[in-house]
């Protein structure tokens, strides 16, 4: 079984390492790591420490570390456009965006979405995304945390799809996912669109900047879900998978 990953904001330089704050008080009092475990440390900018508990106190770790080592970033980077969905669909989407390897997500706010970023709410519920990302990011072991974007409008999606490869993910679509062209050297942004569909003068908007509609498959997939299932294609196209 894998160890579990643990983020702190930077790694130490020496050879032992004191697990603190809510990572070292969670691992120590929920997982219950004990002694001789091993574990994995990432400031979740590529580096990891493979780490083995050497001591357990209220407070949390003490960690020897075995190896340091860098992970490198996936090429041509995902970029996921998540249209706002609704309720606690929105953390799923973010938590399953992040297991599959998104390398950033962007909220948008596409004009048929029912739910509106505004204010107060607005700050809460992406600090909500954040935080989701980064819980996803420890249980998917990742080294890399995904970007969590502040909100687009339709105009700061457009501009993001000009010189990527855009791909704009649509039911009514003739291209399959399955064989547009994927330049290595060009960043990959998807666009998943609301519950009430993108609509036509958005779908302009993206065209006139280069972006393809593309489609999945028969099935009409839900807007929290349409998007992961546009990364494990893409994840086995793009060998992340290998």
């Amino acid at each position: 079984m894998t160890p579990p990953l643990f983020l702190v904001d930077e790694l130490p330089a020496g050879d032992v390492l004191e697990l603190g704050g809510d990572e070292g008080r969670h691992a120590a009092r929920v997982k219950r790591i004990t002694v001789g475990e091993a574990v994995l440390i990432s400031d979740g900018r590529g580096a990891v420490l493979d780490c083995t508990v050497s001591a357990v106190h209220d407070r949390g770790l003490v960690l020897a570390v075995a190896q340091r080592r860098e992970v490198a970033a996936a090429r041509p980077r995902l970029v996921v456009v998540q249209a706002l969905p609704k309720g606690e669909r929105a953390e799923l989407a973010v938590e399953v965006l992040t297991e599959l390897g998104a390398d950033e997500i962007v909220p948008w706010a596409a004009s048929r979405s029912i739910v509106q970023w505004l204010g107060p709410r607005g700050e809460r519920a992406l600090h909500k995304w954040r935080r989701t990302g980064r819980e996803a990011s420890k249980q998917s072991r990742r080294a890399w945390l995904p970007e969590i974007a502040a909100l687009a409008s339709t105009a700061d999606v457009a501009a993001r799809l000009a010189g990527a490869t855009g791909l704009v993910l649509h039911e009514g679509a003739a291209d399959p996912l399955t064989t547009v062209s994927l330049p290595p050297d060009r960043e990959v942004v998807v666009v998943v669109g609301p519950e009430g569909g993108i609509s036509p003068d958005e779908l302009d908007d993206f065209a006139a900047v280069g972006a393809r509609a593309v489609r999945l498959g028969e099935p009409v997939l839900r807007t929290s879900t349409a998007g992961a299932a546009a990364l494990a294609v893409l994840s086995a196209r793009l060998d992340r998978w290998t």
